[in-house]
């Protein structure tokens, strides 16, 4: 059950964009991760680039930068596994996007007893499915 914020430096992002955004992400959540699409939620959070610093100073005008922040189930995945999906995410947001200032991915694993969707910890998703 991942769930993807996207902070893009583009306050006025396209609606076309942040859906190719959004589809993009979740299919390699699903390749690369070996994730559920159905299970999968992607947030885009778009920023003005003066509000975006990186080396302690806003983005230029018009320089774009994407930061993902990713929460998984601890354990369910592989350094490979893990690996692929930053390694993707870099590839894609900069064919979606153009390039990128930094373009940071940030995996966070929770423990599956503390993480859930609608009321059912992970844990008990997992145990209750059999995986």
């Amino acid at each position: 059950m991942p769930h993807i914020r996207a902070t893009v430096t583009d306050p006025d992002l396209p609606a076309d964009v942040g859906r190719a955004l959004a589809e993009g992400l979740t299919g390699l959540a699903v390749t690369a991760l070996g994730k559920s699409a159905e299970r999968t939620i992607v947030r885009i959070d778009p920023v003005p680039a003066d509000c975006y610093y990186v080396a302690g100073k806003p983005l230029a005008d018009g320089a774009r930068d994407v930061h993902l922040e990713v929460s998984i189930t601890a354990g369910t995945n592989s350094a490979t596994e893990k690996a692929a999906f930053i390694s993707g995410a870099a590839a894609f947001l900069a064919e979606l996007l153009g390039p990128l200032a930094r373009g940071g991915v940030a995996l966070h694993e929770l423990h599956p007893e503390s993480y859930g969707y609608q009321g059912v910890t992970q844990f008990e998703h997992y145990r209750g499915s059999g995986n």
